[in-house]
């Protein structure tokens, strides 16, 4: 139990390098916990040995995949019922050309420039068409845009963005089956009952210590993700859906959401992000990267070149624009679980899988660094983060 203990120790500790280079180089919090996992995977595997880190260790996977779950449920709980419904027409146009012109772009990449097979080129296809929810999430929360109307557009478009790779990874890979039907059955049900019974819930017997407000949502996120991954699907859909349904009654109780928060930020979002920077194999990378190289540009160009006349389409010009289209070409939540279906599922090779996941840990690093560093809408920011 001790090694236990200790791993987490490592990773804590991790956790506070990124911190404190974010505060030092004025970046992202979840994009220094990325290039940290990555640096650290390399070091520590270099002097001691990459079992040490444990990131396949069973523990550190379900608090990370619990970090994806609960910051996923938080963005969905951001977005604001009234902006959705202003706003529905440029969510669903920026988010399908945000997933389709990438799933097309990379998968033809794939086949016939790095000459995949045809599976595994709409597997990377899917894996690049992503936005990362997760970080985009994380950057507007730190920078205050979360509580903007620009900040919640991206998040609404997100959604789409990511229901499309989800929707796309289940009809081309998974079949449609009785466990598929069960699934979709039950969050019909539990979707439309969430927004009833969840403030009479919390009416009756929230607001005590017991903190059982907590424990209700954190029961419904483990229990309809359970089911999704049984179903064959993935427990973050069901956690972002359930965030927006109930987005306006404890997206509003902002003292529920900041003990989330201190949850999530504090204990959990380090171990997803720090082990999505780990999974990446540098050896396989300094091998052949030209492969790296031509995803990357192959989602980075089919991301951005029709997302900007898009964003811009609907009054996001200059620098505001090519903010919103550089958040919409980050990816990292669902990339790396394509890619990681992709190899479970022999769809994909080790080396594939490992091309993927650099490509989308890339995608979440470089363009969120880029529109921070010279494409930020300032006059957008409360004036706190100003």
């Amino acid at each position: 139990m001790e090694q236990v203990w200790f791993q987490a120790a490592l990773w804590l500790i991790l956790a506070l390098i990124a911190t404190l280079l974010s505060i030092w180089f004025r970046i992202s919090t979840a994009l220094s916990e990325i290039v940290v996992g990555t640096v650290a995977q390399v070091v520590i595997g270099a002097l001691i040995g990459t079992e040490v880190l444990g990131a396949k260790s069973a523990w550190v996977g379900f608090l990370a995949g619990t970090g994806a779950i609960v910051l996923t449920f938080l963005a969905g709980a951001e977005l604001d019922p009234g902006i959705f419904r202003t706003k529905w027409k440029e969510a669903m146009v920026v988010g399908l050309v945000g997933f389709f012109a990438p799933f097309l772009g990379a998968a033809a990449v794939a086949h016939f420039v790095l000459r995949w097979s045809i599976p595994a080129s709409w597997l990377a296809g899917v894996a690049l068409s992503t936005t990362s929810i997760a970080v985009v999430y994380s950057v507007m929360l730190e920078l205050g845009l979360n509580r903007t109307d620009f900040g919640k557009g991206i998040l609404a478009a997100c959604f789409v963005n990511d229901l499309g790779t989800v929707i796309a990874l289940g009809l081309i890979f998974a079949p449609f089956t009785m466990r598929t039907l069960i699934f979709v059955v039950a969050s019909v049900v539990v979707f439309g009952a969430l927004p009833f019974v969840t403030p009479w819930f919390f009416r009756k017997y929230g607001g005590r210590v017991s903190e059982i407000e907590a424990k209700y949502i954190l029961f419904l996120l483990f229990g309809m993700g359970g089911l999704a991954a049984w179903a064959g699907s993935e427990a973050v859909l069901p956690a972002y859906i359930i965030g927006m349904v109930l987005a306006g009654s404890v997206g509003k109780d902002h003292i529920l959401i900041r003990r989330l928060r201190t949850l999530t930020f504090g204990l959990l979002t380090p171990f997803y992000f720090i082990r999505a920077g780990s999974l990446v194999s540098v050896p396989a990378l300094i091998a052949t990267p030209l492969a790296f190289l031509a995803l990357f540009a192959a989602k980075m160009v089919s991301k951005m070149v029709p997302l900007v006349p898009t964003v811009r389409a609907f009054n996001h010009e200059g620098h505001q624009g090519l903010y919103y289209s550089l958040m919409m070409s980050t990816g990292l939540t669902f990339g790396t679980i394509s890619a990681l279906f992709g190899l479970n599922h022999q769809i994909i090779t080790a080396a594939q899988y490992s091309y993927l996941v650099a490509t989308v840990i890339a995608s979440a690093v470089i363009p969120t660094a880029i529109a921070n560093a010279w494409f930020m809408p300032k006059h957008l920011l409360p004036k706190a983060e100003r």
